[in-house]
């Protein structure tokens, strides 16, 4: 059974004790720093000069510093900047003022797990990743509650990294909800994993080949998007609420019946070992290596990726659907481009 950790589990005044420095200001980046101050911590925004998030920072209340100077300032450094982007941060701006005794974090383990930052010695290094976007963390800390979090300690120099950790999940409402303890390598393998094969990469490739398979039968694009993608959302809430068995116990029994005759030929044994072998390359670093050798060669696999994605017919019936509803979807972190981490 895993570990969990509640607000009687953390002690508030740790990370009270502690300057702290957040890189990034991103859809993570603002809710750590509001969180942690709201819960009386001494907090300052670290950006690159000319960065657009400094008037939102500074508007905010928050002092901005370069990333040299809250590393040389502060006591603990969460990093929260994309994954791409860290290990140059890191190595140029914050390694330089590490020392014994400081803590360095992270909201996911992907540059510690695959060896692109190495933290000196005497520094602990500790990860506090809450399970939602940015938006969402924020909106629950007003509201008095909290989103889970994950936190794991890599680096334990101190004799005291998971008091520390504990303390800063507090700080940002994560034992409010409850903090299971994990590590940096399962945190970051089941987190990859999930992306790829579930959460991001299966259901889109999936929502995409329905999508296909309806118009190609000759049925209307606005229909099939209703049936494929639409709906999607009502069937997650119902499992986010009470796992597979509730959206079986709400759906119809036409619906239910399906499910268990349809799904498995859908989803067949072939693809399980086809996530095994995604699996596989996340554990050995391969998916690792091909994403970050390929940023550092301008992201051009990605961006030809995105635009052919981009052109997929669900996309235009999407855009061109939505527009007529009666009511407005928004995401004020999508629109506005904010939703980096």
């Amino acid at each position: 059974m895993a570990e969990i950790y509640y607000d009687g589990d953390a002690d508030l005044s740790i990370i009270q004790g502690k300057k702290v420095a957040v890189v990034g200001y991103g859809s993570q980046g603002h809710a750590h720093a509001q969180n942690l101050r709201d819960s009386g911590v001494e907090v300052a925004i670290a950006l690159k000069p000319g960065s657009k998030s400094i008037q939102k920072a500074t508007e905010a209340g928050f002092e901005v510093k370069t990333v040299d100077e809250a590393a040389e300032w502060a006591d603990l450094i969460m990093i929260l900047a994309p994954d791409q982007h860290q290990r140059s941060i890191y190595n140029e701006q914050i390694k330089p003022h590490l020392k014994p005794g400081k803590t360095l974090a992270f909201a996911h383990g992907f540059n510690i797990r695959f060896g692109y930052i190495e933290a000196p010695e005497g520094v602990d290094v500790i990860l506090v990743a809450p399970k939602a976007p940015g938006h969402t963390v924020r909106r629950e800390f007003v509201a008095g509650r909290g989103i889970p979090d994950i936190i794991a300690v890599e680096v334990d120099a101190s004799g005291t990294a998971w008091e520390t950790a504990k303390s800063y999940a507090k700080a940002i409402g994560g034992t409010r909800a409850g903090v299971i303890k994990t590590t940096f390598t399962e945190e970051t393998e089941t987190d990859l994993f999930g992306e790829q094969s579930v959460l991001c990469g299966g259901v889109s490739q999936l929502v995409q080949y329905g999508f296909e398979t309806l118009t190609e039968a000759g049925y209307q694009p606005e229909i099939a998007y209703f049936e494929v993608l639409h709906e999607l959302k009502l069937i997650v809430d119902l499992m986010w609420e009470g796992g597979i068995a509730k959206q079986r116990w709400s759906v119809s029994d036409t619906a239910e019946y399906g499910d268990y005759v349809s799904g498995p030929r859908v989803i067949d044994p072939h693809v399980k070992e086809n996530m095994q072998a995604v699996l596989a390359d996340i554990q050995s670093g391969a998916f690792a290596k091909r994403f970050i050798d390929d940023q550092d060669n301008g992201a051009k696999e990605f961006l030809e990726l995105r635009a052919k994605a981009e052109q997929h017919p669900i996309e235009k019936t999407g855009v061109e659907l939505r527009g007529l509803f009666a009511w407005k979807q928004e995401d004020t972190d999508y629109t506005d481009g904010s939703a980096a981490r």
